[in-house]
């Protein structure tokens, strides 16, 4: 029986590189478009926690730091800020945090109480992690800036991560990627090649070619990933330069 000819149908990528969520936002421009709020609210999901991190790290307590990032989003889902985004200046991460310091310098300064979109939250945050999550944040190693892109980073790979695991379970192989994903960043946990193929009865051999597809596959969804957040196809290589930077400084 032929263990990978599923997993490799999973595996490909298309080439071309499609309209991306932040490409919407922006040629939407000063139109009304369901499309682009749609596209906004999809990008504003996957990143509130770095820009929770650095509110955060700027003084503010946790309740504050809440009620300022979802207030933030509320009013940048209705479209008050997208009116500055300047398109040929277009990486997502840079757009929201310019957006944040001008929400925390200009319209939060004389507001002493928050009606966090009219009482409608326009965006869905998780804040019962956010503070477990800040908490195990270096203390003093990073700047609000720093600690902000560091976040961006990290929550890209995760993305990148959950969606190989949504692809392998889709495939019925939740338990190979349970069992290889360790290897992708060199940490086995102390298991072997041989080791990984008992449990998933391959050979070492095999186990050594599905890790490397599985690396090749990361690697992409890892640009998929960074190809919405930003508007050329040729920003994606050195937008995957800086942020892999990033997590490693």
């Amino acid at each position: 029986m032929n263990n990978e000819s599923g997993w490799d149908a999973t595996m490909r990528w298309g080439a071309g590189f499609a309209t991306t969520h932040w490409s919407v936002v922006l040629n939407a421009g000063q139109t009304d478009s369901p499309a682009a709020d749609q596209a906004m609210a999809r990008l504003c999901s996957g990143y509130w926690y770095p820009l929770y991190a650095y509110v955060r790290r700027q003084g503010y307590h946790a309740e504050e730091a809440k009620d300022l990032t979802q207030e933030f989003f509320a009013q940048l889902l209705a479209k008050n800020y997208l009116r500055s985004v300047d398109p040929h200046r277009g990486k997502f991460r840079s757009f929201l945090l310019a957006a944040m310091e001008h929400f925390l310098a200009k319209e939060w300064r004389d507001s002493r109480r928050l009606k966090r979109g009219g009482g409608q939250p326009l965006l869905s945050l998780d804040e019962a992690d956010a503070e477990g999550r800040y908490k195990i944040e270096p203390l003093d190693t990073l700047n609000a800036e720093r600690l902000y892109e560091r976040r961006w980073a990290l929550t890209l790979l995760e993305q990148s991560l959950q969606r190989l695991r949504q692809e392998f379970a889709a495939d019925s192989k939740a338990e190979w990627f349970e069992v290889l994903s360790p290897f992708l960043s060199g940490e086995r946990m102390g298991q072997t090649y041989a080791q990984a193929g008992a449990r998933l009865g391959l050979t070492e051999e095999a186990v050594k070619k599905a890790v490397q597809r599985l690396r090749k596959r990361y690697g992409e969804t890892l640009r998929q990933e960074i190809a919405q957040t930003v508007v050329e196809p040729a920003e994606v290589d050195s937008e995957l330069r800086y942020l892999l930077k990033v997590v490693s400084s």
